[in-house]
């Protein structure tokens, strides 16, 4: 990675930093023709919500698209188990989980890992970065998106030793 790409990475995360500390829920900054937008989660609530509340069901005490043997909502925001811990990016960018469209992914549930095994490819600047596990065990859930952008320290995947 070159400098000036390291460089604009940093400020990128640094920004993301910022923005979580803060009560805005989106940043925007431009220089001369470049721009960037940040945005928290919560922008997007009201729809997630008002999706939900209509998606649960007479009787139900879970919303319809929950997964009850993964312990996973439709989001994948599911509390993590006490044992378990994260893989988590090591750098902002695009997250893949499998070297192409047609590959099978590199990790998926209930497949034991182990430490330097590669979970998934991070694009940054038109380069593509094989990630690889820091955790030994057992894949709970994969956290991070195909095609969605990732940034430094989020957790990509759920392991339990």
């Amino acid at each position: 990675m070159s400098p000036e790409t390291a460089s604009l990475m940093s400020l990128i995360d640094k920004l993301g930093a910022l923005l979580d500390r803060s009560d805005m829920i989106e940043l925007e900054v431009q220089a001369g023709e470049t721009g960037i937008v940040l945005r928290k989660p919560a922008a997007l609530a009201p729809a997630a919500v008002a999706s939900v509340a209509v998606a649960v069901g007479p009787g139900s005490d879970r919303p319809a698209g929950s997964s009850e043997a993964s312990g996973t909502s439709a989001a994948g925001d599911a509390a993590p188990s006490p044992t378990s811990r994260f893989v988590k990016a090591p750098l902002t960018g695009i997250f893949y989980s499998s070297s192409s469209p047609t590959s099978p992914p590199y990790v998926t549930p209930g497949q034991r890992i182990t430490v330097g095994h590669v979970i998934g490819l991070i694009e940054a600047m038109k380069l593509f970065n094989e990630i690889k596990s820091d955790q030994a065990g057992t894949v709970v859930r994969v956290v991070a998106e195909t095609g969605k952008l990732v940034k430094a320290k989020q957790p990509l995947i759920e392991v339990e030793p």
